[in-house]
């Protein structure tokens, strides 16, 4: 099924705002309704994990360095594995409201702050931690066991003998649990289970990489070995991406483990029951089946063209890395949240090129072969940039430049591509991500879908915490698909946006 995309583009073109056939036109959300944001299981052994808050590099580096698996031994000990956990997903700020009570927010950006985003992790023997398969409570910072012993080989067995599988020490598993974001975003919900993950990712990415530990996104492998591992009951709940992390020369057990039915109490996933067939088959045509066609998906990546000659190039001038600003990845994702309104201040051009420089180095995936390639283009609309003209822009990553696509006033026009919403027509850039859709269906099929958004919403964190790191706000929005492609046309004709963010001033 992987090979027949008329699936993805049925899902794509059903989703899109404002009329996507798949979407209900009277829905409503009420956020008294919200669905409680955590996996509850009762009756399991858990180990409470050691918090450390305190610095380590400054977040720009963590964002941009890539750590690659070499010949020494580094094995994530329980401290190094609740760090990771809690920068990726932990509970940084509590805050109340009147209707709904206390609201807790976690490390990464979620739409809706609905939390549909579960982590679980496949480890061998860590100093403090048995072998074992866990899920990960961020409400109570513990890991709760599944699974007793070493399972490593399942998931290099379901990756078709991956290499950073192998030689991982450490593999967190990502899964969506559809029910909690359907009850606000319906259908479109399956973008969003990879616009949440992703900016998860970033920050897993991101303190990995301060911990010089070697980390890299995995979507080549077989979906039904992933999901029998962790017992999901993918009617309500499925594995979305894996993240190996660390490198050890002790091999896992070459017998493949026999994998039992858990049949696990937990609380109910979601009050909201609603079982949505539509992802239900758009997850189905994006599974792979088997070690066979985990090889045949995984490839070079394919290039999206970009037009040519370039004109009216402009070099952005980023912090050089001796004197980019020294503010920690912790104290950063700590600090960050999404904006609720931007002053229309502008925003200088160096803070600018460094979010747009150290946020697009790389991302480490095995869908993204040579590290450096990328499946995503950004276009931009600059309303308030100190030395640029206001206009829409196309960044030329490998060149470091920007080219001016059309000069003029766009703020009006920036509101409306994001959802007819205040906050892209205040902010000083709203920053669209792009890609070649066709291409990328063509060339790892349905898996191409999740591939596509889940890399542009891996670079949507990285734009988060590049601008926090230099007191510069961000939000990500929903938007109108064609025409966000009709106003970047003809320059970005065919192709189709995958995340939104826009940055600004804080309004005091």
């Amino acid at each position: 099924m992987n090979n027949d995309i008329d699936a993805s583009w049925h899902y794509h073109n059903g989703t899109k705002h404002p009329h996507g056939r798949l979407m209900g036109k009277l829905h409503t959300y009420d956020p008294a309704f919200r669905p409680n944001p955590y996996k509850v299981y009762k009756d399991i052994q858990s180990t409470v994990l050691p918090l450390d808050k305190s610095p380590s590099t400054s977040a720009l580096i963590a964002i941009s360095r890539n750590i690659e698996q070499e010949v020494e031994q580094i094995v994530p000990d329980l401290n190094d594995l609740a760090r990771i956990l809690y920068f990726s997903c932990g509970i940084t700020k509590t805050i109340n409201y009147s209707r709904l009570g206390d609201v807790e927010f976690r490390a990464a950006a979620c739409t809706g702050a609905l939390y549909h985003i579960e982590i679980y992790l496949v480890c061998g023997n860590l100093p403090g931690l048995d072998a074992g398969v866990y899920h990960f409570d961020p409400k109570y910072m513990k890991v709760e066991l599944l699974r007793k012993g070493d399972y490593r080989r399942v998931l290099i067995n379901a990756s078709s003998n991956n290499i950073e599988i192998q030689h991982a020490p450490l593999i967190l598993i990502y899964s969506d649990v559809f029910t909690r974001n359907t009850i606000k975003y319906q259908t479109r919900e399956y973008r969003h289970a990879f616009w949440d993950c992703g900016t998860i990712i970033a920050n897993t990415l991101a303190i990995s990489s301060a911990h010089k530990m070697p980390a890299k996104v995995i979507l080549g492998y077989v979906d039904d070995l992933v999901n029998s591992l962790l017992d999901l009951n993918t009617e309500k709940e499925v594995s979305l991406a894996l993240v190996p992390i660390g490198f050890t020369k002790e091999a896992a057990a070459q017998e493949i483990p026999v994998i039992p039915s858990l049949n696990l109490k937990t609380e109910p996933l979601s009050n909201y029951d609603f079982d949505d067939q539509e992802i239900q088959k758009i997850h189905q045509a994006s599974s792979l089946t088997s070690g066979r066609e985990v090889k045949e998906w995984l490839g070079v990546s394919p290039k999206i063209k970009i037009p040519s000659p370039m004109e009216n190039p402009i070099s952005l001038d980023p912090f050089k890395e001796n004197k980019i600003p020294s503010a920690s990845l912790e104290r950063i994702i700590i600090r960050r949240g999404s904006a609720r309104e931007f002053s229309r201040e502008p925003i200088s051009f160096q803070q600018l090129s460094t979010v747009l420089y150290y946020s697009t180095i790389g991302v480490s995936a095995d869908f993204l072969e040579p590290y450096g390639c990328s499946l995503i283009n950004l276009y931009l609309i600059i309303n308030a940039v100190d030395g640029l003209q206001s206009g829409s822009y196309f960044y030329h990553r490998e060149q470091n430049k920007l080219e001016l696509l059309k000069g003029g006033e766009f703020r009006q026009t920036a509101g409306h591509l994001g959802l007819d919403q205040d906050l892209p027509a205040d902010g000083s850039v709203a920053v669209f991500f792009m890609t070649d859709l066709e291409k990328v269906l063509k060339g790892f099929g349905n898996r191409g879908y999740r591939a596509a958004q889940l890399e542009a919403s891996i670079l949507g964190g990285k734009f988060y915490l590049a601008s926090y790191a230099q007191n510069v706000r961000v939000t990500g929005l929903t938007f109108y698909d064609d025409a966000v492609t009709e106003f970047f046309s003809p320059h970005a004709k065919d192709k189709s946006v995958m995340f939104m963010v826009v940055l600004g001033k804080k309004k005091s």
